[in-house]
């Protein structure tokens, strides 16, 4: 009951947000996304296929019928104690997440489907909790995106910047929206979505994933970018200046069943 009043509560804070459009969603206009980032902490001990098997097979083809058309799920690179598991979603709008939501409680083959992950006991349960990211997609970059032409293995980089007052991370925001996009493409940052968090921790702040080949590439890329004189103009642009008070990166790797 506590978790369904903040969503609540957390979904009404957000009224402007009610008419955002996500990619690959079918039969729906292709403008921003509504993103949901979703941190799951195992439970050490238990059987961890349970919540795979789960995601695989009752969860993802559900949520795929209600018209989300790519799931991620993504465990770390480097392990951490305990353990963490990563999806990510998109949805159309505001109503429509609560939607998806609704209808997978009455959906008879996702309940047939999830009947084992649903009746595990709490011992067994295999994980302790999820932490939830809401996150509008940015202007400049307005749908996640799920193809990539580089083949696995594949390395996920999740990027937080935290603001130290709203102004700033809304400066931040405006920073990627009028000048960073294309110097990301130039230095080969493969974007998979830029968000502003409209509820979860670490607010006032932004996320966004970058996905590569390898560690190697990543370096190399990101050290191209560091040196490009559009990046260095930018970055010393009075306007943007002391937008962001602490970065938070995540080294993710895609589960074989993950689509994205």
């Amino acid at each position: 009951m506590k978790r369904r009043k903040f969503m609540r509560s957390a979904l009404t804070a957000v009224p402007a947000l009610a008419g955002l459009k996500v990619a690959g969603m079918t039969g729906q206009k292709q403008e921003m996304a509504l993103i949901e980032m979703r941190e799951y902490e195992l439970h050490f001990g238990t059987d961890q296929n349970i919540l795979h098997e789960y995601f695989q097979k009752a969860l993802i083809p559900a949520l795929n019928r209600l018209g989300v058309a790519h799931v991620g799920v993504f465990k770390e690179w480097s392990r951490s104690e305990p353990a963490k598991i990563y999806c990510l979603f998109s949805y159309p709008s505001v109503p429509d997440l609560d939607r998806v939501r609704k209808q997978l409680r009455s959906d008879e083959k996702y309940l047939a489907d999830a009947t084992i992950y649903l009746k595990t006991s709490p011992e067994h349960f295999p994980f302790t909790r999820f932490k939830t990211k809401l996150m509008a997609a940015f202007v400049g970059f307005p749908n996640l995106v799920a193809e990539s032409s580089l083949q696995n293995p594949r390395i996920f980089e999740l990027r937080t910047y935290e603001g130290y007052n709203e102004d700033a991370n809304s400066r931040k925001v405006a920073m990627f929206n009028k000048e960073e996009f294309p110097i990301f493409s130039r230095n080969k940052l493969n974007p998979v979505f830029f968000g502003e968090v409209l509820a979860g921790d670490q607010m006032p702040c932004l996320t966004y994933m970058l996905v590569f080949e390898n560690m190697e590439e990543r370096d190399r890329n990101w050290a191209a970018f560091g040196n490009d004189p559009d990046w260095k103009r930018v970055s010393a642009a009075p306007e943007y200046a002391n937008t962001v008070s602490k970065i938070t990166k995540i080294f993710l790797e895609p589960m074989g069943y993950s689509q994205i």
